[in-house]
């Protein structure tokens, strides 16, 4: 019996999101540990609409503004050797990591 950790991974910004996925990945392949992964989630996509008139008389336009949050998930079995190297990563402020360790069953 091991340990499995599920990686979910959250970001505005999508090339910062796949650079830490990346980082991830080699990390894994260079400790030999199995992973699987990155696998994409729906992105969200946060919509705002406002009124470019600051008076709300005149001109009926709009301006149109969105947000997407961009989701990964990666799952890895987790030994002490990897989860360390994890911990030391190097990961930008808009990318936000959430590590789940659960016990595999499985042998």
């Amino acid at each position: 019996m091991g340990q499995s950790a599920r990686i979910k991974l959250t970001s505005s910004n999508l090339s910062n999101l796949q650079g830490v996925c990346a980082e991830i990945h080699n990390i894994t392949e260079r400790s030999g540990v199995k992973s699987r992964g990155p696998h994409p989630l729906p992105t969200k996509k946060l919509k705002i609409t406002t009124r470019k008139g600051p008076s709300g008389n005149g001109t009926g336009t709009f301006d149109h503004w969105q947000l997407r949050i961009h989701r990964r998930l990666i799952d890895l079995d987790a030994d002490d050797r990897t989860m360390k190297s994890l911990m030391r990563l190097k990961v930008p402020e808009d990318v936000f990591i959430e590590v789940n360790l659960s016990r595999d069953i499985r042998k």
